[in-house]
């Protein structure tokens, strides 16, 4: 195996060991209610949490330039040791505020964990990069997948879940920090520079690629955030049942991500995101109409697992290969940054909905994400057609 493929199998390890920090209360969800006396709101929040915290943790990186400036292995460990330090705080939380205040706390580090790793895998391959970075993504999804499972085979109590998480994630920054070293496609880093941001916001192709990456978002959290109470309450299956059809569904994702990848590499980037929107959004339209039957509702669920998630890297990858040498992180984290903030209104929409017209409509209104991503996709492919028009900066 050469040192790349090496490289990808160790980051890729410790995407999946330190995303499973993030739907820790998630997975705990029911258990947090009844011992909290939390409403349904509350119990969204707890999730929400986790995504303003990553919001925040994005925008300061982003406007910091901290992956552009901070040595990757050190800024990952760092990141990953103190968010395995918030995530376990949930078990000494006793209520709701500092449960959230925990759950913020994890979100902000992740920052420094989740999009660095595109970054770094990239500087190994630039050849093949969709699947490289789509394998990274596979590993993460399978990683946020894991509290689910975990919970559901045995319905475990609090500790057990919590920490096991907490142990991934730390062991994570360690594997990292001892292990990986930056490739031979290194971006060119520079000291902050407050223009960064700028720069990168009038860049034309980075634009249309972060506006794909909205409509995707705008799908993705909600899915996973809420699928697996859609599973019980919506299509009756029992708790157990519904927790391991939540991680098989959102799991699945992570094979969606390589295939995707895969796809990417030889048919073109916006091309695959534009194929897995039109999948992910025809099954937001139509799953809650099958809750009526178990093994269809569980079967739309793992074909939208499949597709939500497979076009995700390619929206990194886009950014790598359009957004400035120099300014790559900063695009990168700025990217993550707005999307996540914007998965917090489609969280939190989700139950409105379900009080409003129920399960049966409740997930029609994420298929607009898709439709508009798709829309975004269609014109920064026709720009990279017509390029350098899509490598621009222009003015805004």
């Amino acid at each position: 195996m050469t040192r790349r493929w090496r490289i990808l199998a160790l980051l890729s390890l410790a995407e999946l060991l330190g995303m499973s920090v993030w739907f820790s209360a998630s997975a705990l969800a029911p258990q947090l209610r009844e011992l909290w006396s939390l409403s349904a709101a509350q119990a969204g929040w707890l999730t929400s949490a986790v995504q303003l915290g990553f919001v925040a943790g994005t925008a300061a990186a982003a406007v910091l330039n901290l992956a552009d400036v901070v040595p990757a292995r050190t800024y990952f460990a760092l990141a990953a040791l103190a968010a395995a330090a918030c995530n376990a705080a949930l078990l000494a939380a006793g209520g709701f505020a500092p449960a959230l205040a925990a759950r913020f706390g994890t979100g902000f580090f992740l920052a420094g964990v989740y999009p660095p790793a595109m970054k770094m895998v990239a500087t190994w391959h630039k050849d093949g990069r969709g699947l490289a970075i789509g394998t990274v993504v596979g590993a993460l999804t399978v990683g946020k997948a894991t509290p689910f499972l975990l919970h559901g085979l045995e319905r475990t109590g609090m500790a057990p879940v919590v920490l096991a998480a907490s142990l991934g994630c730390a062991l994570a920054g360690l594997l990292v920090y001892a292990g990986y070293r930056d490739g031979p496609f290194a971006f060119q880093r520079r000291p902050f520079d407050w223009s960064l941001v700028g720069t990168v916001a009038r860049h034309r192709g980075v634009r249309l690629a972060i506006g794909g990456y909205l409509g995707h978002m705008w799908e993705l959290y909600a899915m996973w955030a809420w699928i697996a109470v859609f599973l019980g309450a919506g299509a009756g299956l029992a708790a157990r049942a519904a927790d391991l059809a939540c991680y098989a569904a959102i799991a699945a994702g992570g094979a969606g991500c390589v295939l995707g990848g895969w796809a990417a590499d030889r048919f073109g980037r916006e091309r695959l995101a534009i194929w897995a929107m039109a999948v992910s959004g025809g099954c937001a339209a139509i799953v809650g109409l099958t809750a009526g039957s178990p093994a269809l509702v569980v079967a739309v669920a793992l074909l939208w697992g499949f597709a939500i998630v497979a076009d995700s890297a390619q929206f990194s990858a886009l950014v790598t290969e359009l957004a400035p040498s120099h300014a790559v992180g900063t695009a990168l984290t700025l990217q993550t940054s707005l999307g996540f903030l914007l998965t917090m209104a489609s969280i939190q929409l989700v139950p409105l909905l379900v009080d409003a017209v129920g399960w049966r409509w409740a997930f029609v209104a994420l298929a607009a994400g898709p439709a508009l991503g798709i829309a975004a996709m269609g014109r920064l492919q026709r720009l990279r057609r017509g390029a350098p028009a899509a490598m621009r900066v222009v003015s805004p």
